[in-house]
C-alpha cells in the first residue's frame, strides 16, 4: 500500500467508497504488475456508477495522478485498445 490517501468523495456510501478504491487499487496494479484489460474495463464500469460524471471522474483522475503519478486516463485508453489480455503500464 502507498503511502498516500486515495481521492474519495465523503458523500458516498461505504460500498461507492469501496468501488472507487477498488479502481485506484486497479489502477495502481496496471502500473506496478500488469492486469487483464477486461478486470480493468469492469473495475471501470462499476466506478462509473459511482462517478457518472466525466468531469468528477477527471478532477479524481488528476488528484489520483498527482498523488501516485499514475493516470487513469491514458490506462483506460490503453486498456480500451488492449481489449482483452494482459497490459502493464510504465509510468512516464
Amino acid at each position: 500500500m502507498r503511502d498516500y490517501q486515495y481521492p474519495l468523495d465523503l458523500d458516498w456510501t461505504t460500498d461507492e467508497m469501496v468501488t472507487v478504491m477498488k479502481m485506484w487499487e486497479l489502477l495502481e496494479q496496471a502500473y506496478e504488475e500488469g492486469l487483464a484489460a477486461e478486470v480493468f474495463l469492469k473495475g471501470y464500469a462499476e466506478f462509473k456508477k459511482v462517478v457518472p460524471s466525466i468531469g468528477e471522474e477527471r478532477r479524481l483522475g488528476r488528484d489520483f495522478e498527482k498523488l501516485s503519478s499514475y493516470s487513469l486516463y491514458r490506462t483506460l485508453q490503453r486498456a480500451r485498445e488492449k481489449g482483452c489480455g494482459r497490459f502493464k503500464m510504465s509510468a512516464s
